[in-house]
């Protein structure tokens, strides 16, 4: 006889869902980092995420500049500085410019597994850690040179958190800015496409291009300035590079105001000696002073009378 078969249904396994993910663990001993499920699941750009957690996974000391993140991951320098951004304003990255004991400055950058971790108390030498509450495992340190043209004008982003908006400056309107200015700036990209700025940064720059403009350089002059010997590639915005020259290059001297004209003196005679008192008197050439003429024009008169 053939094998009897059921039509009825398969009971699933116990436990395991009937949609969604499965997970499959495996315990890890070595190589593996402890992430907090609020920064894995954290809303937003999964560029951010994966940048957390690709730094919270390197040892302390690495570098994590744009450079060095752009040479780990396929995105560019926008998109990994706007990750960095969204993280300091998190609360996960934190970046202090501190002086060493030999007089550097330097960028020492904080990475927290939890964002609103005690900071660092002791003195900012390299080969001392930063004595804090917070468990070694919970914060990563990595020190990086400073760079000035991404930290003299950086890109626009998403708004800082309100610590930081006490510390920076307001950006200006672009309505209020100076109309000139704002025209040479726009006008950049003519020369050269890469330098296309956005409202925020020519409102930002406007200021700077107003001075100069007051000091007696002209349009085409800035331009030459702004665009001259620029790199072959960008590492931040070109918004940064221009505010860089602007900043750097010193205003040039103001013309001298023009001397107001002089009143011509009138010759000075010589001196001669007189020919009949032997008096001196200035005159063109030798003769008789006034005295001596007007004698002898009465005794003339005097003869004719």
């Amino acid at each position: 006889m053939a094998d009897s078969q059921s039509n009825a249904r398969l009971r699933a396994d116990a436990g395991a869902p009937t949609s969604g993910v499965i997970h499959v663990r495996t315990r890890l001993t070595a190589d593996f980092t402890v992430i907090s499920n609020a920064l894995a699941q954290r809303r937003g750009s999964a560029v951010t995420v994966g940048v957390a957690v690709y730094i919270l996974s390197l040892p302390t000391g690495a570098p994590v500049t744009i450079a060095a993140l752009c040479e780990h991951f396929s995105e560019g320098e926008i998109l990994i500085s706007r990750a960095l951004r969204e993280l300091e304003a998190a609360g996960y990255l934190e970046r202090r410019r501190e002086r060493l004991v030999s007089g550097q400055i330097r960028t020492r950058t904080y990475f927290y597994d939890v964002p609103g971790g005690d900071g660092p108390d002791g003195p900012p030498e390299p080969p001392t850690p930063p004595r804090s509450r917070v468990r070694p495992r919970e914060r990563s340190v990595v020190r990086e040179s400073a760079s000035p043209l991404r930290e003299v004008a950086p890109a626009p982003g998403p708004a800082p958190a309100p610590a930081l908006e006490e510390t920076e400056s307001p950006v200006p309107a672009l309505a209020d800015a100076d109309p000139k200015a704002v025209a040479v700036l726009t006008a950049l990209r003519r020369v050269d496409p890469r330098l296309v700025l956005s409202a925020r940064e020519a409102a930002r720059l406007a200021p700077a291009v107003t001075e100069w403009l007051a000091a007696g350089v002209g349009a085409h002059e800035i331009t030459e300035l702004l665009t001259t010997q620029l790199p072959d590639r960008f590492r931040a915005r070109p918004a940064s590079v221009l505010a860089f020259r602007l900043r750097e290059t010193p205003l040039p001297v103001p013309p001298r105001a023009p001397l107001p004209p002089t009143v011509e003196r009138p010759a000075v005679l010589p001196f001669q000696t007189c020919d009949g008192c032997e008096r001196a008197f200035r005159a063109q050439e030798p003769g008789r002073c006034r005295s001596c003429r007007d004698h002898l024009v009465g005794e003339s008169l005097r003869a004719a009378g």
